[in-house]
């Protein structure tokens, strides 16, 4: 790159990369589905992906598994991009908040689609300011109800479809998968 590059020429600088931690959390997929995801889930964070699936009780006929992760900031975003669109596919995504990124939550649901939410160092959703303001917009407008807003911007429609496999995971196995920065 540089010629006679002895003492004294330009080094490249390394940048620090952000890491964080998080959990996938996939509570219903369809057997035939199950190395789908590990791949996925494997791509994006650059290691093989093996998950223990588990019988997931609340649906018959489908399996529930989580990964929790330790990769750089943005990796939730990337498996929820990765994830999301698959039809018999529901899970959850969260990324702790790290150096200079705030937390993320991602939902997934076949009726609903993709809910993304930025979380605050004790996982409270954080709700911008602009999207508070125009739900009291479209519900000053007759458009909307306030109540039924702040509720979709906190995630409530996702968690209220997600509850019961939530619970239906309780005890499951959880593997850790640190992923080399």
């Amino acid at each position: 790159m540089f010629e006679n590059a002895g003492e004294g020429a330009p080094r490249a600088q390394e940048v620090p990369v952000a890491t964080t931690r998080g959990v996938l959390y996939v509570h219903t997929v369809p057997s035939a589905l199950c190395p789908h995801v590990e791949w996925a889930a494997g791509g994006v964070l650059g290691v093989p992906v093996k998950l223990d699936w588990t019988p997931q009780p609340a649906a018959q006929g489908t399996y529930r598994a989580e990964l929790s992760w330790q990769a750089e900031a943005g990796t939730a975003a990337k498996l929820a991009s990765a994830l999301r669109g698959w039809q018999k596919l529901r899970f959850e995504v969260t990324e702790e908040p790290s150096n200079g990124a705030e937390g993320e939550r991602y939902s997934f649901t076949p009726d609903l689609g993709i809910f993304h939410a930025t979380t605050g160092v004790h996982g409270d959703i954080m709700v911008p300011e602009e999207r508070l303001k125009a739900a009291m917009l479209k519900a000053a407008a007759g458009e909307a109800d306030l109540t039924e807003e702040v509720e979709r911007l906190l995630g409530r429609p996702w968690d209220d479809e997600l509850e019961p496999f939530r619970y239906a995971g309780d005890g499951a196995p959880v593997r850790w998968l640190h992923q080399v920065v």
